[in-house]
């Protein structure tokens, strides 16, 4: 079984040295099956019979890690790397014995053990957890796995995606009927094992897999919404099937961006991968905005005068219903604020399409008006349209592939280094003699977008151009004389 931790001391040395002093320990769960799977973990569960809290503040002063109380009801403990790259969550047995414990799990391959210091291929698996790893199958430990723990339910679905594995038929029964239990599952441990499930390459199948054992309609409703709603012939699937198409034209665009984007591929690349919030990169979060994009279609679907479904304001009732699903899941408000910017901002792409070629002007209100998620949306609008495949389809894909690539382009500078008025905003009010207030803020951002387009250059031109913007401002009067 391999450690985490690279150059740092990783714990299963630590506690291999330190366990004994403290009774006997058991590593258990999925460190175990992944370590059989030969897949990294940083995560490791310890079944303690013994002194726990003894336990983890040792091994924290032993590897560098920092040690806390998990859960005062039932004992448990974490101890978390001072980097980050690895912890470790110090249970006492759920039992009186190891058996009892392992009993209490929810899938045989979560319930394999090794006590440790026992040779790496001494496994305790009462429960064919080893059979079923070979055999590719989730199968629940007993008939209460679900009903005592309803977020199990999830997990199940969340390992079948990451996994790859095929749920077996009493188990799927099981969970299906424990499912109902999810509305009365903490929010925070509901969004925890969704935001697994979207980071995993099977994310699609796994939500499908969700909404057949009936989870989505708990803890989605908004998404199991989606099911049914027709739209119009220029797309090719309902919305809920156009939402599960934009999420995989997601995830495959940002594991393959240079298929899409070419040599701009290592920069988005980096944008990507850069931490936002809740343990979700830029690029994992693309898959929640990918999954929420068209959230607000069933509230404002209409029919045009030929009968034609409509969604207006789709994106502006889909940003606010984002971030009020989100805040029930208790997400940062980081990222509910990121999620609902991307819905709000997903359409302006496509409806740049038919203005080819773009002046540098309207170049530069796109990517201000979606500012901070210039490039995170760039890459979501070609991702839904990829997703949309009904009437001039190939036509349209390519048009709007082109466009994108450019803005892509001007999205990567633009984060890079934002465009700013080419003069202090001080100095300005100074040499025109105005105030500073709503009017000198509206010039500074009429100067950034000017000098962004390349219509001024020089102090001489700049001031010009800012007297006659002033002069032609509609029903500005004029301006408020410099305080003395």
């Amino acid at each position: 079984m391999s450690e985490a931790g690279g150059g740092e001391r990783g714990p299963l040395a630590a506690l291999t040295e330190i366990a004994p002093r403290h009774g006997r320990s058991w590593l258990v769960g999925g460190a175990v099956r992944d370590a059989l799977l030969g897949r990294p973990t940083p995560d490791y569960d310890l079944a303690v019979s013994g002194d726990v809290q003894g336990l983890a503040r040792e091994l924290a002063r032993a590897a560098d890690g920092h040690a806390f109380v998990l859960s005062e009801q039932f004992g448990a403990w974490r101890v978390r790397a001072r980097s980050g790259r690895w912890q470790v969550d110090l249970t006492p047995l759920a039992g009186a014995t190891l058996a009892e414990d392992l009993g209490r799990r929810d899938l045989t391959i979560n319930a394999i053990a090794r006590e440790l210091g026992a040779p790496v291929h001494d496994l305790i698996d009462p429960f064919g957890g080893l059979r079923d790893l070979e055999a590719r199958q989730l199968r629940s430990v007993g008939p209460e796995s679900f009903r005592s723990d309803p977020l199990r339910v999830l997990r199940l679905v969340r390992l079948a995606a990451e996994l790859g594995f095929t749920p077996e038929r009493e188990t799927l029964r099981l969970a299906s009927s424990a499912a109902p239990g999810l509305g009365l599952t903490a929010a925070e441990r509901v969004f925890t094992e969704l935001r697994l499930l979207l980071c995993a390459d099977g994310a699609v199948a796994g939500l499908e897999l969700a909404r057949e054992l009936g989870a989505s309609a708990v803890v989605l409703p908004e998404l199991d919404a989606l099911h049914g709603v027709v739209q119009s012939d220029y797309h090719h699937l309902d919305v809920y099937q156009h939402t599960l198409a934009t999420l995989q034209a997601t995830i495959d665009i940002t594991a393959e961006p240079a298929e899409t984007f070419g040599e701009l591929a290592p920069a988005l690349r980096a944008v990507l991968d850069e931490p936002l919030a809740n343990e979700l990169t830029r690029g994992q979060a693309l898959r929640l905005g990918a999954l929420m994009h068209d959230i607000a279609k069933p509230l404002t679907r209409g029919l045009s005068a030929d009968g034609r479904p409509t969604f207006f304001d789709h994106d502006v009732r889909g940003a606010e219903l984002a971030r009020r699903i989100l805040g029930r899941l208790r997400a940062s408000e980081r990222l509910s604020e990121h999620i609902s910017a991307l819905v709000g901002a997903h359409l302006r792409l496509g409806f740049l399409v038919r203005r080819q070629p773009l002046g540098a002007r309207i170049t530069y209100e796109y990517l201000r008006s979606c500012e901070p998620v210039e490039v995170d949306v760039t890459v979501l609008s070609v991702a839904d349209r990829l997703a949309t495949r009904g009437r001039n389809a190939e036509r349209a894909v390519a048009a709007h592939l082109a466009l994108a690539r450019v803005l892509l382009a001007g999205a990567l500078q633009w984060r890079r280094q934002p465009p700013r008025a080419p003069i202090a905003g001080d100095e300005l009010a100074r040499m025109l003699g105005i105030a500073p207030g709503p009017v000198l803020g509206e010039l500074l951002a009429e100067l950034a977008a000017a000098s962004y387009a390349g219509e001024i250059s020089g102090r001489e031109q700049l001031l010009e151009h800012a007297r006659a913007w002033l002069d032609g401002r509609a029903g500005a009067g004029p301006p408020a004389p410099a305080a003395r």
